[in-house]
């Protein structure tokens, strides 16, 4: 009975396709829709940035005190960062409690001039800031947000405090003298320094490091924090919890303060490479500020190797990017291990930067690359940088950060090629980027980032152009014309 039920039911169904075959017009192209065509693979857009140290001189101004050889120093940097079409200068301005500017909070640094407090004869951070301009690259001031001055040990005293700070607000461990994070104070203070800091000077970002509570294998005997605990630590179960959300408000409150004053700077942070360590030793929940949009990248110092077995390059890259919330993931790589003897293998050679870097472009979550640090770039060892010159063949156009301030670039219009010149018309106070295409199937390049309106071509393929306001926002790409 089953059976029969099924075989007319089957009937059925023959009988209603064959009367409603009997409607379709003869004429009806029953040829497939072609696909419609691929879209021009534009290149990944990418900030490449270098870090220069001036904690200890290190990579600037490396002891020099002549005015004329700092400004050669820091121009030879810049100089090769353009030749390897790096387009961002992470710039150390306050490295221990205080500045390479003018500052009513914190003393001249004494890398300038030898002698802490002393003012130099020439503006520093406004000569910084405008090479880099000159040369196209951002410029983005590094400050370490608690670290006053460090020691061997308590035999050597610390130098004198800036006349602004209360001898309270600072602690003084054995081997690191801070500002207290506990205190609404210094979480204030240091919102004034970046305020007063983005008001007077055209900096594109504020950095952080991966400095906040001090790790106490580091800063020798502690002092100890437990009265701030019973003062300030009401609502908090422990004084882990206290002592992140300390480091919390000081994070929210340098956002607002950037929102408020400037927008359109970028705020980011590099933190150590492992969540734990951040989290649990320097009470730095940096995910959860990502999570809460209170940074707009997130720049982990990854400095081991690939397949490293405590701390793997590929799975802290995976991790980072899963939880970078709304922040921007970029990712910091160890140059300064490369050709050193007591590093491991696979730092013995350049490939090794090479695989780093085939990961984070692959990531596509990833928005850019930094490299610690600048002198290393000079160094060359294991010909880490000339393997950096083919990473970095073509210039790259830095990924949209922050908020928009800018008014929205308008798209290019009356693209042509007369005798083998590019032409095109744009909006003014917009910056043009020209794209090249060999072919439609393959990735395109960028050949330069340019104020002009032409430029001379010569290879045969495809090209169009964008126009990228102050805030790195892309318009739409003109009409593609060929060169034939």
């Amino acid at each position: 009975m089953k059976k029969r039920i099924e075989y007319y039911f089957l009937f059925l169904i023959s009988l209603y396709i064959v009367s409603c075959s009997d409607d379709i017009p003869e004429n009806i192209d029953t040829e497939p829709v072609p696909e419609p065509p691929n879209e021009w693979i534009f290149p990944k857009k990418e900030m490449r940035s270098v870090w220069i140290v001036t904690a200890w001189g290190l990579d600037w101004p490396m002891g020099k005190y002549d005015i004329q050889a700092q400004k050669n120093q820091y121009i030879q940097y810049l100089d090769k960062f353009k030749e390897l079409n790096i387009n961002t200068v992470i710039f150390q301005v306050k490295p221990m409690g205080d500045a390479f500017y003018e500052s009513p909070y914190e003393p001249w640094s004494a890398s300038i001039t030898g002698v802490r407090g002393k003012k130099p004869d020439y503006e520093v951070l406004q000569f910084l800031i405008d090479e880099a301009h000159a040369r196209d690259m951002e410029f983005h001031a590094w400050m370490n947000p608690y670290r006053i001055a460090t020691r061997a040990n308590s035999s050597t005293p610390y130098p004198p405090l800036h006349t602004s700070v209360k001898p309270e607000w600072v602690v003084g461990h054995e081997k690191i003298q801070i500002y207290n994070p506990a205190l609404p104070e210094v979480r204030q203070r240091l919102a004034d320094i970046v305020k007063d800091l983005i008001t007077k000077y055209e900096v594109d970002g504020i950095h952080f490091d991966d400095y906040f509570y001090p790790d106490p294998s580091s800063a020798g005997v502690m002092v100890s924090d437990a009265e701030d605990f019973k003062i300030y630590g009401a609502g908090y179960a422990t004084i882990e919890d206290f002592r992140r959300a300390n480091v919390d408000m000081a994070i929210k409150a340098v956002h607002e303060a950037i929102v408020a004053t400037r927008p359109e700077v970028v705020f980011t942070i590099s933190p150590a490479a492992d969540p734990n360590y951040n989290t649990n030793v320097l009470f730095a929940d940096v995910a959860k500020w990502c999570r809460e949009g209170w940074i707009d990248v997130v720049m982990p110092q990854l400095y081991q190797e690939i397949g490293n077995k405590s701390n793997d390059f590929q799975e802290r890259l995976s991790w980072w990017t899963q939880y970078s919330g709304k922040a921007v993931p970029m990712v910091g790589h160890a140059l300064y291990k490369f050709g050193d003897p007591a590093q491991p293998a696979a730092f013995q050679s350049s490939a090794e930067l090479e695989r780093q870097f085939n990961l984070t472009r692959k990531n596509k979550k990833v928005g850019g690359n930094a490299l610690y640090s600048a002198r290393y770039i000079l160094f060359n060892k294991v010909g880490v940088t000339d393997k950096l010159a083919t990473l970095y063949k073509n210039p790259s156009v830095i990924p949209f950060l922050g908020r928009e301030v800018a008014e929205p670039p308008a798209k290019p219009t009356d693209i042509k090629i007369e005798n083998n010149r590019l032409r095109w018309e744009k909006s003014a106070g917009n910056r043009s980027v020209v794209y090249y295409f060999a072919d439609k199937k393959y990735e395109g390049v960028v050949l330069t980032i340019t104020d002009d309106t032409s430029l001379t071509i010569s290879k045969k393929g495809f090209y169009c152009v964008t126009t990228l306001n102050s805030d790195n926002k892309e318009s739409e790409p003109s009409e593609m014309v060929e060169l034939k």
